[in-house]
């Protein structure tokens, strides 16, 4: 029997809603309106915004001031035409300068823009350069981070990522050409990780080692490998993932972050050592860094918006702030929480209910500043504090008679070189290392110790080193 005009019109609309429904994807929708026996209701999802480039949004510092080429004017070569150095830095001249802005810009012209820092002329005083990018934003990767360098890539560098601002760093990954000799850890790659430590910082070679190939450009920090541990190779499991971020004890803020810093710490070389008598070619060179992710709203907003110069969400059931990490006022939940993946597809939205009578806040006296809340119910935390009653700790803090920054822990601020991390607070280091993550060698010259240098704190050990010297000096 054919089909009338009218039903065949309603399952081409039928159908283009399942495509365009498809096309979403996940928690994208943060409520519907459906009918019920009672007449049209809303009903709620959890939702987050789309991902999107965060480099026109990122704010650009670099370290020290006067690390960027061109003031005063300075020439330099490359590592393919090591004794050509016909091109000129200078900062008086726009041709001719490469400041910090060109690592976002669009390069609408065609033409590779790139920031510069001056040539390695002070070696062996090592070139060392900090970017330090920020939003004034939680952000979450949902991509591989990739940094451009022009004219070779750095033989040593560190990512590293804050989740407060900026006021405490966290390595995210080492780079380097030896990992073991740099950083004192064995080498590792994202494929080599599986879903009990893909949280787990690694250094890595596969960025760093001279390959002498210009289009050798990319320092990538990988994102997508890490998902697919989870969701499979073509991602075709998200429903997996999402579920991982729920389940899975840091997982979910691994990928959080509201600032990035990049330490370049060694130029490349070349494949080769520090030639002392052309030290023009050496020098760090960014055209690009592209940071995909998104606005992180607690899986309570479906859109990110500027204002006011600020990436914002535009935060739905009932929540408020920056990230929607508060109810509205005249809203309160019995205990504020971010929304859930889980049940997939749709996700548990936990709105803020409407407010009934208020009761005694019982803020905790340790975590609060003081015991009152506010009309939603919420206490005022202490730093590194959160929860409605101020009783939870943030990631990288620890409860001891309130929430302390973390200074070591098992997943983010590993203690480097063999040290020991104790209850969160103070790395053990090996003798022959020291510093608060046993990241500075006791050892500074470069042709190894002598007997008075190689004496550390203990007075055994000091006695010790003067009794070697002593009988060191009675054979000589």
């Amino acid at each position: 029997m054919p089909m009338d005009p009218s039903s065949a019109m309603l399952s081409q609309a039928l159908l283009l809603l399942q495509c365009i429904i498809l096309t979403l994807g996940q928690y994208d929708i943060c409520k519907s309106l459906v009918s019920t026996d009672d007449g049209p209701t809303w009903e709620y999802y959890a939702c987050q915004p789309k991902p999107m480039s965060m480099k026109e949004y990122m704010q650009i510092r670099v370290e020290p001031p006067d690390i960027t080429c061109g003031n005063p004017p300075e020439r330099f070569c490359t590592l393919e035409n090591p004794y050509l150095c016909s091109d000129e830095c200078d900062a008086s001249t726009k041709e001719l300068a490469h400041p910090p802005e060109l690592m976002q810009d669009r390069e609408r012209t065609g033409l590779i823009t790139y920031w510069q820092t001056v040539t390695w002329s002070r070696y062996p005083e090592p070139l060392l350069a900090n970017i330090s990018l920020s939003w004034n934003k939680s952000l979450e990767l949902t991509d591989d981070i990739q940094i451009t360098f022009e004219y070779g890539r750095p033989t040593t560098m560190v990512l590293d990522k804050s989740l407060n601002y900026g006021r405490t760093w966290q390595p995210y990954q080492y780079y380097a050409d030896d990992c073991m000799d740099a950083f004192g850890m064995l080498p590792k790659r994202v494929q080599d990780l599986s879903a009990t430590n893909v949280t787990r910082v690694i250094c890595t070679e596969q960025y760093s080692r001279w390959v002498g190939s210009k289009n050798e450009k990319n320092v990538r920090f990988e994102v997508l490998e890490r998902f697919a541990i989870f969701a499979g190779t073509k991602l075709q499991n998200m429903d997996n993932l999402y579920t991982r971020m729920e389940s899975m004890k840091g997982l979910r803020d691994f990928f959080t972050f509201t600032n990035l810093r990049l330490r370049l710490l060694r130029p490349a070389l070349g494949g080769t050592y520090v030639q002392r008598d052309n030290l023009l070619k050496y020098f760090y060179a960014i055209s690009n860094i592209d940071i995909p992710a998104r606005c992180k709203c607690n899986l309570h907003a479906g859109q990110c918006s500027l204002r006011d110069g600020t990436l914002q969400c535009d935060c739905e059931h009932n929540t408020t702030g920056q990230d929607c990490s508060a109810c509205e006022r005249g809203f309160k939940a019995k205990s504020w929480k971010p929304g859930s993946y889980l049940p997939t597809p749709n996700g548990s939205p936990n709105i803020c209910e409407a407010s009934g009578t208020s009761d005694k806040c019982n803020c905790n006296q340790l975590g609060s500043f003081h015991a009152r809340c506010n009309d939603t119910g919420f206490c005022q935390c202490r730093e590194g504090t959160t929860g409605q009653k101020c009783e939870d700790c943030l990631p990288g803090y620890t409860w001891k008679q309130g929430c302390v920054p973390n200074v070591c822990d098992d997943e983010l601020l590993l203690c480097q070189n063999g040290g020991s991390c104790i209850q969160n607070q103070k790395c053990v280091c090996p003798p022959s290392f020291r510093g608060v993550l046993c990241e500075q060698s006791r050892c500074q010259g470069e042709k190894g110790c002598d007997g008075a240098s190689a004496c550390y704190l203990s007075t055994l050990t000091l006695l010790l080193c003067l009794l070697a010297n002593s009988l060191l000096k009675a054979s000589a």
